[in-house]
């Protein structure tokens, strides 16, 4: 397994000096890494380090976090279509920083660095707090709580109610903010910038702290209710606790470059089937997620005739892996 790991860290990097090469100009590889350990001339330092390391670190935090977002959502509700984007978190997220863009007009300057971050943060932990108290109820056996099934239902509900919102802000918008609420909708790493690196990268390395340090409880979670109990983890605390911090890193996430479909959902499951694990790997997850959004934003600017955003190249890749899902899932269904 470790082995796989490191692999997959390799090929991270790979994807990454990758993406950094790409742009108007091309740089070759073996230049990418004389800037990046110190080398090169003044204008290819500035033209790697000023204009493009920021797009490409940008993409491997956004999809780490993404990855581990949807690990743990998918490893707390028992779930392979637990993810931020089917639950209607990301989609919350996306509420408020449209809400910014269409309230103020901005795409740069205080609002659109802070503003739109921060109430993108906000919306998506409110969206999953509404989702949390519409499942709280009482199960079979007569403990109150959340279900993974019920937070998923309810989720899918909860996330149609935020993409109708998102469709009455940007239709209410002058026709200005609404092709820039929409340009933002598409997840596009063209407009990323040094600001942003800071917040997603302070976010990123919260997350992973409570990731780490719940590790444990994390693994008893996947074990069933009645175990967990027995090994004495504090069900709900633990369960709001982690899925708080899937919450945080999904909703930084967004704030960054925009909604990324389908990253949380997949990467998970690839990283759980290349490594074996019983459950969702957190630093697997991590790394396909990280590996999955620069290779998209590698191929929208390489393999199509105009710039498209990676969101749209996720979603392209990501649909059918979702119907995969619900057809593995159908079929152990029915054999049960």
């Amino acid at each position: 397994m470790a082995a796989i790991v490191l692999v997959l860290a390799v090929l991270v990097f790979a994807a990454f000096c990758w993406d950094v090469a790409q742009g108007d100009s091309q740089i070759p590889l073996s230049r990418v890494l004389d800037v990046l350990t110190g080398g090169g001339t003044r204008s290819q330092r500035f033209i790697i380090l000023e204009s493009r390391l920021p797009r490409a670190l940008t993409a491997v935090l956004v999809g780490a976090a993404l990855g581990i977002s949807g690990a743990l959502t998918q490893s707390i509700l028992h779930n392979p279509l637990a993810s931020p984007d089917m639950l209607g978190i990301t989609t919350g997220a996306s509420v408020g920083a449209v809400a910014v863009i269409v309230g103020t007009g901005a795409t740069t300057g205080f609002a659109a660095s802070v503003g739109a971050p921060l109430a993108a943060l906000a919306c998506g932990l409110l969206t999953a707090a509404l989702i949390y108290l519409l499942a709280w109820g009482r199960s079979r056996t007569g403990d109150s709580g959340a279900t993974g099934l019920r937070l998923v239902l309810i989720g899918i509900g909860v996330n149609a109610v935020m993409v109708a919102l998102l469709t009455w802000l940007v239709a209410r918008a002058t026709l200005v903010d609404a092709m820039r609420a929409q340009q933002w909708l598409t997840g596009s790493l063209n407009s990323v910038d040094k600001s942003k690196l800071l917040p997603t990268t302070l976010a990123l390395a919260l997350v992973i702290v409570v990731a780490l340090v719940s590790a444990r409880t994390l693994a008893a979670l996947r074990l069933g209710t009645e175990t967990t109990r027995v090994l004495g983890v504090r069900i709900q605390t633990q369960q709001a606790l982690l899925i708080g911090a899937a919450v945080v890193a999904a909703s930084v996430a967004t704030a960054a470059i925009g909604p990324i479909s389908f990253v949380a959902l997949a990467a998970p499951q690839i990283a759980r089937r290349l490594l074996r694990t019983p459950g969702e790997p957190l630093i697997g997850s991590a790394l396909i997620g990280a590996l999955g959004v620069v290779a998209a934003d590698v191929a929208s600017r390489t393999l199509f005739p105009v710039d498209l955003p990676a969101g749209i190249v996720t979603a392209a890749f990501g649909g059918p892996f979702l119907l995969y899902l619900l057809v593995r899932m159908n079929r152990k269904a029915t054999l049960s």
